[in-house]
């Protein structure tokens, strides 16, 4: 599977950083749901050790051979998505999961690895000093019917987080003004048609409160007033571990899972705050300082991906507890409670470590 001379290559500081911030999710799912029932921190730490597993064979495989079987997984991709649609079962107000044993599947989420891949394929044979309309609407239709799939369900965060993926191989491929004016207003026409004929009452009022931050403050702003009085109670050096009174008394909703930002900075204060914040920042940064270290197209795509879709998820999950974006149900990647969306990220990087370990021989 792997050759032992490739291990000495592995990135292991990014494997470090991968690693404390996964324990540090743990912590805060422990205090966070402490008050709660059952134990989402061991169910948490079970999927750090399946991910584990998903790290090794995604970075054992050479990613060449990944690459060159991605139209395999995408289409089993695409098949899992379509029929949850048709005979999934409505779990949290989605038809998104598939039930293995005790625990839940989102294949939503890995499709992210599986569009990263089949992105990658696509672009790797691309050399024109522009974007092309044939491949921009080639790799628009690729993304755009998982992610119709997934908004059916419907689970419009998830689909989001497909969208950095198209612009990052836009990015890469050259995109010109006249592509970006088009996608603009391409953008701000799924726009109309999405407030007019797919969001609920409930995701509309969502935008207008960031807008209006004092509106339906017992509905849809019920979430940010409490992540904001969370994260400023906190002070500088927060209130404590299992001290927080807005996570430990049940005013934060969605506590372990999309506000868990808001615990950090209840408990832990600004100083924990700006801990984690720089933990990532030196995450993404060797993220992105390993694109200038693949050696071919398809290795460049692919970390390039990987790196604007964790910042993407990041910086969304982090604007969004402050009140700055809508609540779109976007996780903290590492941190926030899910297995599949820890899973998935564990296969990302997974793929990085692939890339940047096999530098030295696919030249």
């Amino acid at each position: 599977m792997i050759d032992r001379r490739l291990l000495s290559e592995i990135d292991w500081i990014l494997v470090g950083l991968l690693l404390l911030n996964s324990a540090l999710g743990c912590l805060l799912i422990y205090s966070a749901s402490s008050q709660g029932p059952g134990d989402p921190y061991l169910r948490q730490a079970a999927f750090i050790l399946i991910s584990l597993v998903g790290l090794f064979l995604a970075f054992s495989l050479d990613y060449k051979i990944l690459v060159a079987y991605s139209p395999y997984f995408y289409f089993l991709g695409i098949l899992a998505l379509a029929g949850l649609l048709l005979w999934g079962r409505l779990i949290h107000g989605t038809k998104g999961w598939i039930r293995l044993a005790s625990f839940g599947l989102q294949p939503s989420e890995l499709m992210r690895v599986f569009l990263i891949l089949l992105l990658a394929r696509l672009f790797a044979d691309f050399r024109r000093t522009h974007l092309s309309v044939g491949m921009l609407l080639l790799s628009g239709g690729a993304v755009g019917l998982p992610l119709v799939l997934v908004v059916l369900q419907p689970d419009l965060g998830t689909a989001a987080s497909y969208l950095p993926l198209l612009l990052a191989v836009f990015v890469l491929a050259g995109i010109n003004r006249r592509q970006v004016a088009l996608l603009l207003i391409l953008t701000l026409v799924l726009g109309v048609v999405g407030w007019s004929f797919i969001f609920t009452d409930y995701q509309k009022n969502r935008l207008v409160t960031l807008i209006l931050p004092g509106h339906d403050p017992q509905g849809a702003g019920y979430q940010i007033q409490q992540s904001k009085i969370a994260i400023g109670s906190g002070g500088l050096l927060g209130k404590g571990f299992k001290q927080g009174s807005q996570s430990q008394l049940n005013f934060l909703p969605a506590r372990h899972t999309d506000f868990i930002f808001s615990v950090l900075g209840e408990e832990f204060g600004f100083i924990g705050v700006l801990a984690v914040i720089l933990s990532y920042f030196f995450l993404l940064l060797r993220l992105f300082q390993a694109v200038a270290l693949a050696r071919d197209r398809p290795g460049a795509y692919i970390v390039f991906q990987v790196a604007v879709l964790l910042s993407f998820q990041f910086l969304v999950n982090v604007f969004m507890v402050i009140g700055l974006f809508p609540v779109t149900g976007i996780p903290l990647p590492l941190l926030s409670s899910g297995g599949s969306s820890l899973l998935a990220s564990y296969l990302c990087l997974g793929l990085v470590l692939n890339v940047r370990m096999r530098r030295f021989v696919n030249i």
